[in-house]
């Protein structure tokens, strides 16, 4: 029942993708930002396991980024305020993507040391080089990787598709008004009912 509300939502106000021309972007889905989380952790693994599958079965692309730093933090500008914070916290030095989300080794990962994974990265010229113009975006969280990057995406002339079901942030009220305000502006929101129907 859900999925055929979802279908019949999602052909009143979605176009279609192509698979060729489309990419999952997979962000900050690494063990140090999971362990942060373990209440939420099983559901939004389980959620983006599923969208990844979907992915795969149709050859969207499906791309990792993550943040990452040297031993030190080299990376981290003593300007930055946001870095300074993480070099307080001892993360993201020896993580990994999360294991529950089957990454393969065909699948590019974006190492990051910004907030947004563009910023710093050679992600839009991959995406460039394989004639990528449409993204759906998750990631954890929702007032960091995917604000930042959604900004920048919605500014380079992306097609956008949000998951709302797939990101998180622990200001579960500030979570609601980005997807009600701002991602809503720049992008198409769905549930991930409604984006497996599109990928199906």
């Amino acid at each position: 029942m859900e999925s055929a509300l979802a279908a019949q939502s999602l052909n009143m106000q979605t176009p279609s993708i192509v698979p060729a021309q489309t990419a999952l972007i997979v962000m900050h889905y690494q063990t140090d930002i999971i362990g942060l989380f373990p209440s939420v952790a099983p559901a939004l693994l389980a959620n983006t396991r599923k969208l990844c599958d979907a992915a795969r079965a149709i050859n969207v692309g499906v791309y990792f980024a993550q943040i990452h730093f040297s031993p030190g933090y080299p990376e981290v500008s003593a300007l930055n305020r946001n870095g300074q914070g993480i070099r307080q916290l001892g993360l993201f030095v020896d993580d990994t993507i999360a294991p529950q989300l089957g990454r393969r080794a065909t699948e590019p990962l974006i190492i990051a040391h910004r907030a947004s994974v563009f910023f710093g990265t050679d992600l839009q010229a991959q995406l460039a080089a394989q004639g990528i113009d449409t993204l759906i975006m998750v990631g954890i969280a929702s007032t960091g990787v995917v604000l930042s990057s959604v900004a920048y995406a919605s500014d380079a002339d992306y097609r956008l598709f949000t998951v709302k079901d797939c990101c998180y942030d622990p200001d579960q009220v500030v979570h609601d008004h980005l997807f009600s305000t701002a991602f809503d502006s720049r992008t198409t929101v769905l549930s991930l009912a409604e984006t497996l129907v599109l990928l199906a």
